[in-house]
């Protein structure tokens, strides 16, 4: 490579700082890491001690001025937040700049601008850091599963509710106490809304559908439940049934068989979920991710890893910028320099209605102990054409008792019509509790 590449760094936090040491520290990396010149970095306070050191003439509180750099040829977006990142990114790819960005709220939300307008410009647009961490899923669902036809993709793409969930199972520990324990270890937020209420998994799974399908989706449509409202006793009888509850992303063809050239319906949705013991996302466990790709002709993959944390994240996004790198030093080696957008849409997707999606349901009932209620309850059930897996009664004493029902696959339209007549029945006083099953 005839000159080094100048890397414009918009954000010193973890991850930022993370990026800085290893552009910084180049010894025993792959040799393109070492024609990387780390040249500007934006934060947002200057007096603020940092956890890297660098020199003074690098930092600036004026992240434009750091997009605007003409020695800044490749802009790394790490700040975080919707405004002013996706301004700044617009600004960079207007200024005909490669972006490399882990900000999955503007890609999720801005996605589709930002691919036009980096199309338009020919430049990269590279996002391997906004889903997974460290996980490498965004350039095999580009390239290396293309020539699949994807039918699904699932996945536990949120550490922070994965680590609450594993501790609540193992150790019987309750919500509340796990979420400050999180707290305390830096895995969630001071406001955990975004993890705990599914929030961030929702847009990660928005960008994976995108990629995998084909073609964008409304971020704000999809039907999202976090875990701020499970109770102790789901993730008890989960264990006791034989299955582990997790916050699951899924985005699916409805119809696996449907062929259009309109627009390809797609179910995708974030919610607990409880998994079988076998399944292989059942025993992926603490801050870690999982995500499951179904295809043809390639059957099931499974990509596993940290999913988030200065270190994962950090190698991900060094990888799009040597990405970059190689592109850039193979142009110069041909001659000439060919910029494209690494992903483009090719198909328009809708979301279906939610009570179109098809799934097994978990759901108990508070109900009086009393003989026949179990058997009316399966009727309901029955008489809306929903057959029932399981039927249990747990904890019955004088104050009632909890049934629990998992129900086959059903559409949540039918469901949601079973249980709107199982509790008006006097009997019933009420449900406790409704997730997804797989």
């Amino acid at each position: 490579m005839g000159t080094k590449l100048g890397i414009g760094l918009l954000g010193l936090g973890t991850v930022g700082a993370g990026v800085a040491g290893i552009l910084q520290a180049p010894e025993g990396r792959h040799p393109l890491v070492a024609e990387l010149e780390l040249v500007r970095v934006a934060v947002r306070d200057l007096q603020r001690p940092r956890p890297i050191e660098l020199r003074p003439s690098l930092v600036t509180n004026n992240p434009q001025a750091v997009v605007d750099d003409p020695s800044v040829q490749v802009v790394v977006e790490v700040m975080g937040g919707i405004e002013p990142a996706r301004t700044l990114i617009m600004r960079a790819i207007a200024a005909g700049k490669a972006v490399v960005t882990a900000n999955k709220a503007v890609i999720a939300r801005h996605g589709e601008e930002i691919a036009s307008a980096a199309a338009a410009a020919g430049v990269y647009v590279l996002i391997e850091a906004a889903v997974g961490g460290g996980i490498p899923i965004i350039e095999p669902l580009k390239q290396s599963l293309g020539g699949n036809r994807i039918e699904r993709v699932s996945g536990i793409i949120n550490g922070t509710t994965n680590y609450i969930l594993s501790r609540m199972a193992q150790e019987g520990v309750a919500y509340d106490d796990v979420l400050k324990t999180a707290q305390d270890l830096g895995y969630a937020e001071a406001d955990p809304a975004a993890d705990v209420e599914g929030f961030d998994a929702a847009d990660k799974i928005a960008i994976l559908t995108g990629l995998a399908f084909g073609g964008p989706v409304d971020r704000d449509s999809i039907p999202t439940q976090g875990i701020n409202n499970l109770q102790s006793r789901d993730v008890d009888y989960a264990t006791q049934l034989g299955y582990r509850v997790k916050l699951l992303a899924i985005a699916e063809r409805l119809n696996s068989d449907a062929q259009t050239s309109q627009s390809l319906p797609l179910a995708v949705r974030v919610q607990p979920t409880m998994i079988p013991l076998d399944h292989p996302l059942a025993g992926v466990n603490g801050v870690n991710n999982a995500i499951l790709v179904e295809g043809d002709p390639i059957g099931r993959v499974m990509f596993y890893g940290p999913g988030a944390g200065s270190g994962p994240t950090a190698s991900a996004v060094v990888a799009d910028i040597l990405n970059i790198a190689g592109i850039r030093q193979l142009g110069e080696i041909n001659g000439s320099l060919d910029p494209l957008l690494a992903a483009s849409s090719w198909r328009s997707c809708h979301l279906v209605d939610p009570s179109a999606i098809l799934q097994r349901n978990y759901v108990r009932f508070n109900a009086e102990d009393t003989p026949g209620v179990i058997g009316r309850i399966g009727s309901c059930f029955g008489d809306r054409g929903i057959s029932i897996q399981s039927i249990v009664q747990f904890d019955a004493s004088d104050a009632g008792a909890e049934i629990v029902v998992i129900t086959h696959e059903i559409s949540q339209g039918q469901m949601q019509d079973a249980l709107t007549a199982i509790t008006s029945m006097a009997e019933v006083k009420g449900l406790a509790a409704h997730l997804s099953c797989l």
